[in-house]
């Protein structure tokens, strides 16, 4: 070949046609939606824990509930271990754990059925709606990152509404059941914000499945303690209050959840959760045939808005 024919001769250039799945997504892309899947599947699935929980409550006590809750959710979660020969998390990992076993799988499931033997499923989920804008402060605060003055003002403003809500709907002053759901908003957030850490470390299902394991021994514990003294009767609504708050909520929901949270991070997947409140809302109507006054969609349309604002003022 002369040098004129190499000049002269057309460049090839290789273009990369695609096979017949078509052109390959981008694997972070990809990532992304999956993760929002399931947080948002972990959301649908939380929304049905407080009418699951009153369901339950129609023929079992409130300290057997949530310790049978916490048993059978273990069974299950070590089933899962036994079966796929999951190794026993490092020793760095154990205090993580138990911090997601004291929120998620303790705390927040007794100090919210406790309050539901006085609060109605639909002003619970109002209050515990700023369970979002309390995981992200507590998220700020255990990554040491700096939010903006209008992160703080949106928190602050959520915050006075559902007060607000609360007090004006048990006629002047915070009630026990109020006390109890505020308590299990700052555990559960430290629950979600710790198990959200680890689930970048390990599955999200083997967080969830290894704090059920930790509790194991203190929920059975209660459980014996309580069947004794409490009544317990199973008709069809609280079995199926037990069994869905047990696997749907405590064990699959979580295991969503966390996987969720692992894809796409803690402040986008508890943005997700702004459609909880309100979700539940619709299914203590629904479920339960609860009134719904007018205040309650109203306030959690206003936190759903506050908590929209701290998402994009994190910075």
């Amino acid at each position: 070949m002369t040098a004129q024919d190499s000049a002269t001769r057309p460049t090839r250039i290789a273009v990369p046609t695609p096979g017949p799945a078509g052109p390959r997504e981008p694997a972070p892309a990809r990532t992304r939606r999956t993760g929002t899947l399931m947080a948002a599947l972990g959301v649908i699935a939380f929304s049905l824990t407080f009418p699951s929980t009153a369901w339950g409550l129609e023929g079992i006590g409130p300290w057997s509930f949530v310790t049978l809750r916490g048993v059978l959710s273990a069974l299950v979660a070590g089933g899962c271990l036994l079966a796929l020969r999951v190794a026993v998390p490092d020793r760095r990992h154990w205090a993580g754990l138990a911090v997601v076993g004291a929120g998620v799988v303790v705390g927040f499931p007794l100090l919210t059925t406790l309050a539901l033997q006085t609060s109605t499923t639909a002003h619970a989920a109002v209050v515990v709606g700023l369970l979002p804008l309390t995981t992200a402060v507590f998220a700020a605060l255990r990554t040491g990152a700096r939010p903006s003055r209008t992160f703080w003002t949106a928190a602050l403003a959520g915050a006075a509404a559902v007060i607000g809500f609360t007090v004006q709907q048990s006629g002047g002053a915070l009630t026990t059941a109020d006390l109890y759901l505020f308590g299990a908003l700052l555990i559960c957030a430290a629950g979600y914000t710790e198990g959200g850490r680890l689930a970048r470390e390990m599955p999200g299902w083997q967080v969830i499945g290894w704090a059920l394991i930790l509790c194991l021994p203190l929920n059975i514990a209660g459980a014996a303690l309580a069947l004794p003294h409490e009544s317990f009767h199973l008709t069809g609504h609280s079995t199926a209050g037990l069994l869905y708050a047990a696997l749907g909520s405590q064990f699959l929901g979580l295991v969503v959840w966390y996987r969720g949270m692992a894809a796409i991070g803690v402040p986008k997947a508890s943005q997700l959760q702004l459609a909880q409140p309100l979700l539940t809302l619709v299914w203590s109507v629904f479920l339960l045939g609860e009134h719904l006054t007018i205040a309650a969609p109203l306030t959690a349309a206003a936190v759903l808005v506050c908590i929209a604002v701290t998402q994009r003022a994190r910075g």
